[in-house]
């Protein structure tokens, strides 16, 4: 062979180290067909800080009562009874009606209707503030409607002016949702944990200063987390009002009445979304209730809190997934996409078993360890072994429904979820979990396994609702809607 044709052959392909690229290439494809790995990137890359920033704002209260209950125990008790009000009767609803802004901004932001975006904005800031003043009312006669319930009155005494002082973050902790819901829509999350992370510090410096630094004490606590909250939201209000990001939004208006005429719209996406939240917190909370009648409560009822607050814990870290379904398809909804929006509903799904098996895995070999950071007796420890199983059982059920609740979110199916809800929890887990607790003496285990029955129903009637609804009717409205802004 003379020089040229030894120079050609090395060009050859055939004669290049192809296997590793071939290899690369085999593999890549075997994971496209398992996942779109761009829009899974996406994805990752938008849940990610949205774990953060969710965090960080779950974590303010729990700062609070972690510093009130460092007092002594009537104050533990006290601080923990409050929080758990607080989550009932206020903090999830405020969440609940927030969630009206995923479907109006996600879509109008898909269909490039930007002023609207702002006037949503400012529609969903009146209605928290109207419900807000409701739950105010509530919350400052706590004290007297927790002695009703047959609370301890030391305790309710001391809950009700934990809540009192909360009072003023309530309203704070609606329109920081609104912001919150607002920024996502866009997919705008950066300044959001920065904004998170930065408040959350800043509040344990806040608390710390106001319990040990002051004369307030326990006063201090609640006190710190309305502060803290407050500051969150106006940090963020400046930033939407100011930044050049927004400048889309506010360019052809900003302040005026004509929020005001979007109420009931809105109200129509915000009462079921509200619903679909809190029917799902409430029967968390009436796991515990139901735990306190058995006969051995004192354990039973800790090994159920523990389970709650496990799931509290892990859907935290699942919501960012929720967040980009629910943001993903209603952007790709209003811009008129539907198969794309199909497309992402179908990779989040398939992150969220990817995730809920993650979180098994931590869980299934941690779970001493995170028994431990709850309480040091070697009973309860035990017995939360015995829980782990079913608690890995229901975070698949729990992390898959989560990201079809965002699905449901963005395609403005709230009412249709709100009654799977209702029918799933309440007509099919509850009855389920009080059977098997009561009658089969199941006691802990037979309340959770109800409820991975109501998780695994609510997730199979999620799942039904986005095969067989017509996506069609949402995109056909989103057009009309645009069609009446232009003519405005």
């Amino acid at each position: 062979m003379d020089d040229n044709s030894i120079s050609n052959s090395l060009k050859s392909p055939m004669l290049l180290p192809q296997t590793s690229l071939d290899t690369n290439k085999w593999w890549i494809i075997v994971i496209n067909k398992l996942i779109d790995v761009e829009e899974a990137k996406n994805q990752i890359l938008f849940s990610l800080p949205m774990i953060v920033v969710t965090s960080c704002f779950y974590f303010i209260n729990l700062v609070s009562v972690m510093f009130a209950g460092h007092l002594g125990q009537l104050e533990l008790a006290a601080s923990n009874l409050a929080n758990s009000w607080a989550v009932v009767t206020g903090l999830a609803f405020m969440i609940g009606l927030s969630g009206a802004l995923e479907t109006l901004c996600g879509q109008g932001y898909g269909a490039k209707m930007y002023r609207m975006l702002g006037i949503h904005l400012q529609t969903s800031c009146i209605i928290s503030f109207l419900f807000s003043t409701v739950i105010a009312i509530i919350w400052w006669n706590s004290d007297t409607i927790l002695i009703l319930l047959h609370q301890d009155p030391d305790i309710a005494k001391k809950a009700g002016e934990f809540l009192k002082l909360l009072i003023p973050g309530l309203l704070a902790y609606g329109f920081l949702q609104n912001i919150l819901r607002f920024f996502q829509a866009q997919s705008i999350v950066l300044p959001l944990v920065v904004c998170s992370v930065t408040c959350l510090v800043i509040h344990i410096g806040i608390a710390y200063g106001l319990v040990h630094w002051t004369s307030l004490g326990f006063n201090g606590a609640p006190l710190a987390a309305s502060i803290s909250i407050w500051i969150s939201v106006l940090s963020l209000s400046v930033y939407v009002l100011f930044s050049e990001r927004f400048s889309h939004v506010w360019r052809d208006g900003g302040f005026s009445f004509e929020p005001f005429h979007y109420v009931l719209v809105n109200l129509k996406l915000a009462l079921p979304s509200a619903a679909m939240v809190c029917l799902e917190y409430w029967a968390f909370e009436l796991l515990v209730l139901l735990a306190g009648l058995m006969p051995n409560s004192e354990t039973t009822t800790s090994l159920i809190a523990m389970s709650v607050n496990t799931e509290a814990i892990a859907y935290t870290i699942s919501y960012g997934l929720s967040a980009a379904a629910s943001t993903r398809v209603a952007n790709e909804l209003g811009g008129g996409n539907i198969d794309k929006a199909k497309h992402a509903m179908v990779v989040t799904l398939k992150l969220s078993i990817l995730l809920a098996l993650i979180v098994d895995l931590v869980l299934f070999f941690g779970h001493n360890v995170w028994a431990g950071l709850f309480s040091d007796s070697t009973e309860i420890i035990n017995k939360f072994a015995t829980m782990t199983p079913l608690l890995l059982i229901s975070f698949v059920f729990d992390f898959f429904q989560g990201v079809l609740s965002g699905v449901a979110r963005g395609c403005g199916w709230q009412h249709l979820a709100m009654c799977i809800n209702l029918a799933t929890f309440y007509f099919i887990g509850m009855p389920i979990a009080a059977l098997l607790a009561f009658k089969f003496n199941l006691h802990a285990q037979g309340l959770w396994m109800g409820l991975i029955c109501g998780l695994a129903c609510q997730g199979l009637g999620l799942l039904l609702l986005t095969l067989f609804i017509k996506w069609e009717k949402v995109v056909a409205s989103t057009k009309s809607n645009g069609e009446n802004e232009l003519l405005a």
